[in-house]
């Protein structure tokens, strides 16, 4: 699988000079939505990239590898794309990720529930009990 399309990579650039313009000029840090989520499909490590810096390997997001401690930080997209898992298996990606929650929010319920995979859950069950208390349009 390719873990970054060309359209991907663009945003996650897009992402990282918006943050490092933000920098220069000595504005608040963005705080930008995931563009992509990495998981091992035989195990709980996930990730969350929101970033690609200028090398092209280096990622920022939020990393989960399983042990209860979801963390910010970097991650590598080659040793991502280097691991091998049995059956021939591989990291992927979730090729139906869509988010409208910033990464501090992902963080934020990621580290309270203990995992990204819980906070996904928790994050759409609130919006659904948001759009259920919302009243139909002209009643």
């Amino acid at each position: 699988m390719i873990l970054l399309t060309p359209d991907l990579h663009a945003a996650l650039c897009a992402n990282a000079a918006a943050h490092r313009d933000a920098l220069q000029r000595g504005a608040d840090e963005p705080d930008p939505v995931p563009v992509v989520k990495f998981f091992n499909p035989l195990g709980a490590a996930t990730w969350l990239a929101s970033e690609l810096y200028p090398d092209g390997d280096t990622l920022f997001g939020l990393a989960d590898l399983g042990f209860g401690c979801p963390e910010l930080g970097t991650f590598s997209l080659s040793e991502l794309a280097s691991v091998r898992l049995p059956l021939g298996m591989g990291i992927e990606r979730d090729i139906a990720f869509a988010t409208p929650h910033r990464l501090s929010t992902w963080a934020d319920w990621s580290r309270r529930s203990g995992s990204i995979l819980w906070a996904e859950t928790l994050l759409r069950r609130a919006a659904s009990a948001a759009n259920d208390e919302i009243p139909p349009a002209g009643g």
